[in-house]
């Protein structure tokens, strides 16, 4: 316990402000509010710095994509429309589609892996890479308001938190750890929503 304490006690206060304005990404993320983008721009550009300097390559260039698709998250949430002329609201994937999802994410983090491996050597380069890739489609689920990117957050996260502790970045690693149960709590709210939707518009189609 004392060995835990030390270790966040020598945490740099940059990364504790990247881990603070993460947490509120995530907490804004669950309630739909398009400032959650705002956090993530912040504390990706800080995480961009701090992972680059960490050696954590793909963790770093994902910070890049994270800050394009908060913009894009912004737009797409305050203004965006889909087809029907109606606000973007939380929808639903396909089995196929995740599946082919999964399978693209499998393979580009594998020949990813392999060739940073080949510098680096060691299993971190294909953790790495598939923490990257998982979570460029999750993000880009986010952004579409697809209910199922909690499921793979609960997944990513969890390998996540093992790769930055092992990697130093141990109050990045807690925060991961917290994410899980908040990404728990987004699927449970966002399927909500959802279901109120679906009543809705069925109760409209039968009036």
């Amino acid at each position: 316990m004392n060995a835990l304490f030390d270790s966040l006690a020598d945490i740099p206060p940059a990364e504790w402000t990247a881990v603070a304005l993460a947490f509120g990404y995530l907490l804004l993320a669950v309630r739909q509010n398009a400032w959650c983008w705002a956090c993530a721009i912040a504390s990706s550009g800080i995480y961009l710095v701090l992972f680059a300097r960490g050696g954590l390559q793909m963790q770093a260039v994902l910070q890049v994509f994270y800050i394009g698709m908060a913009v894009y998250g912004w737009r797409a949430w305050r203004g965006g429309v889909v087809a029907s002329g109606e606000a973007l609201r939380v929808t639903r994937w396909s089995a196929g589609r995740h599946a082919t999802g999964v399978a693209v994410v499998l393979a580009v983090s594998l020949l990813n892996g392999w060739v940073i491996a080949r510098a680096q050597g060691g299993l971190v380069p294909y953790v790495d890479s598939l923490v990257a890739w998982a979570s460029v489609l999750a993000t880009w689920l986010v952004a579409r308001k697809v209910l199922e990117n909690w499921l793979y957050w609960i997944v990513i996260d969890t390998v996540a938190a093992v790769l930055y502790w092992s990697q130093g970045f141990h109050a990045t690693a807690v925060l991961f750890i917290v994410y899980v149960v908040i990404a728990v709590r987004g699927y449970l709210a966002w399927r909500a929503d959802l279901a109120q939707h679906e009543v809705g518009t069925a109760a409209r189609a039968d009036a």
